[in-house]
């Protein structure tokens, strides 16, 4: 795979893709931007954790998979991102790197400033908060954040709150958009593809169907596993005769151990086809809640705690937040009765202009940082 970006000539970007989300946010950018310069594309997987290479190759993406994930232990993660940052070191140094861009990953920002390569770095979620509590900033904001030369962030979240990370006022690019909706907006619903994911399932789609995903509980920004979505599973199933369909973020065998009356999704699939065609979905973490709502499907996030794009959804009627089982019932009894309905409207005020974000990418001077 090494070989394949040794022969391709020119300076690269370098896009370090290590999330679900980095696949299809960046997938439609550097289709776009590969026509001008050529694309190094780093990521990590492996046991435990191969959600994104599944992605990328679905997308049919060439890239280089470096390092793992880590554990839930500190120190583990630790461990694996200083092994990550050197075996990123070894590649990159062997590429003529014109500039980083990347939705905040540690490692690749590390090197990249180490070596005086600009970085480009898109943000969302600086805080586990949507307020300006800087207690509650995300370790990867101030890992990443101060070492950016320019700061890409969608209009939900204030620019303050990059200023007081460090950052110079022009150095911040607002773009008028919440992330997902670049990846959407030309979204086409494929009902045979559903229909054919239920049938290799065995799923009865007359039945109520429930779409789950649990929260990010491995992340360094998630403080443990709460119990409030793994309690109310079987009561919904019962209470309901649903289908519950669980999307895996991490291993999908302990999730067939506790509920074996769910359908636990094996194989990466186009997810928002299923988000689309689904009565409800439950979600705790951030990306997949805002594809749901936006796709039109009920939404209630159980995440541990409201990002300023969540508050803007829930303050727009796009989807609800809950934090007991008691108010999630609630909830799942008014989608399955039809009283839950996202208000789209909101998303037509917002303007996705791809070839803006490729521009200001590419008028990117190389320069040094320091």
């Amino acid at each position: 795979m090494k070989k394949k970006f040794e022969e391709k000539n020119g300076k690269f970007i370098w896009f370090d893709l290590i999330t679900p989300k980095s696949v299809l946010f960046f997938y439609p950018i550097i289709k776009k931007i590969q026509n001008n310069s050529p694309i190094l594309i780093t990521t990590r997987g492996g046991d435990g954790y191969n959600e994104v290479l599944q992605l990328l190759q679905l997308y049919n993406l060439e890239y280089i998979n470096v390092g793992n994930f880590g554990g839930e232990d500190l120190k583990d993660k630790l461990y694996d991102s200083i092994n990550r940052q050197l075996k990123l070191l070894e590649i990159v140094e062997d590429f003529d790197i014109e500039k980083l861009i990347c939705l905040s990953s540690v490692d690749a920002v590390r090197i990249a400033y180490g070596l005086g390569i600009p970085v480009c770095n898109f943000y969302d979620i600086p805080l586990s908060d949507y307020r300006t509590n800087f207690k509650m900033a995300l370790p990867q904001a101030r890992l990443t954040i101060p070492l950016s030369t320019k700061m890409f962030k969608p209009f939900v979240v204030p620019d303050e709150i990059f200023l007081r990370f460090g950052l110079e006022k022009e150095q911040i690019i607002e773009y008028e958009f919440i992330d997902p909706l670049l990846w959407l907006k030309d979204f086409q619903f494929d009902k045979e593809y559903v229909q054919n994911f239920y049938k290799k399932y065995g799923i009865d789609r007359s039945k109520f169907t429930v779409v789950v995903r649990e929260e990010e509980y491995k992340s360094s920004y998630v403080k443990k596993r709460y119990p409030i979505l793994y309690e109310a599973l079987p009561i919904i199933y019962k209470k309901f005769d649903a289908n519950i369909i669980i999307i895996p973020r991490y291993e999908s065998d302990y999730l067939k151990q506790l509920f074996p009356f769910a359908y636990v999704v094996e194989e990466k699939i186009i997810l928002q086809h299923l988000l689309k065609d689904a009565d409800l979905f439950i979600g705790g973490g951030g990306t997949i809640n805002t594809e749901a709502c936006f796709l039109g499907t009920p939404t209630i996030s159980t995440r541990s705690f409201i990002s300023h794009y969540d508050k803007w959804q829930i303050d727009n009627g796009l989807m609800v937040w809950v934090d007991n089982v008691d108010e999630l019932l609630f909830y799942v009894d008014k989608a399955f009765s039809s009283q839950l309905k996202p208000n789209t409207a909101p998303l037509n005020s917002m303007n996705v202009d791809i070839d803006f974000i490729v521009d200001e990418i590419l008028r990117f001077l190389c320069r040094s940082i320091h």
